[in-house]
């Protein structure tokens, strides 16, 4: 009775999850769109979508993680079991690339078509103003001011990015590690139940017989194209 009510409880949380994968990749679609002519700032709708997705991301590593309490608490897990939570963390990890690499998409974009902005506006403000008078050093040097500070600041956006980056990288060799050890609990638990090594040795052993057919009849078609010519 115990292990039905773990399977019911393995089985919904799975549901969730798979709901969730689906959410995520509706969202992912959206929040692509903003790259697409982005305005100056993130609109109501793009921080909504940011938000979902992080929401979204969160609520399904906290359901992987109940799902690998339970598993352990079983004292036999099902090697299906840790089939589906292994896929089911490697989608995770794929979707969490995915996302910072949108939002470096994004956050690029945007940053482009400001830089552009400004440009434009600075080419403009300086044929009206020239074109009237003469130019003013203070002015010229407000102007490369101004154009420094904006330097800077798009370089700490970068050095965030970064840091970032960084952090995430540490985050998936976590990840990579705890998927491995999945694929360890997968082989113990598979080399633990009746019959499977020798259905395996019976698998190896057809592989090789229709290994050495195939090289046989290979040997006779070029022995017989060799006596033929």
């Amino acid at each position: 009775m115990a292990e039905f009510t773990s399977y019911a409880s393995f089985a919904q949380l799975r549901s969730q999850a798979r709901q969730l994968e689906s959410q995520t990749e509706s969202l992912f679609l959206a929040y692509s769109s903003f790259s697409q002519h982005p305005p100056p700032t993130a609109t109501e709708e793009e921080i909504k979508v940011v938000k979902e997705l992080e929401e979204a991301l969160a609520k399904r590593e906290d359901i992987l993680n109940t799902l690998s309490r339970i598993l352990d608490s079983e004292q036999v897990s099902s090697a299906t079991k840790l089939h589906h939570l292994q896929r089911h963390k490697e989608i995770l990890v794929e979707h969490q690339k995915e996302f910072i690499r949108l939002k470096g998409v994004v956050e690029y974009e945007r940053q482009h078509a400001n830089l552009l902005s400004s440009v434009r506006n600075d080419i403009d403000t300086f044929r009206s103003t020239s074109s009237s008078a003469p130019v003013d050093p203070r002015r010229e040097a407000d102007y490369m001011l101004n154009e420094r500070t904006r330097i800077d600041r798009s370089n700490n956006m970068v050095d965030g990015i970064l840091s970032q980056a960084y952090a995430t990288r540490e985050e998936f060799g976590r990840q990579r590690q705890v998927l491995m050890n999945i694929q360890r609990r997968v082989t113990s638990t598979a080399s633990r139940i009746p019959g499977i090594n020798t259905i395996v040795a019976k698998i190896n052993t057809r592989k090789k017989r229709d290994s050495l057919i195939i090289a046989t009849l290979l040997s006779v078609c070029i022995l017989f194209l060799f006596f033929l010519r």
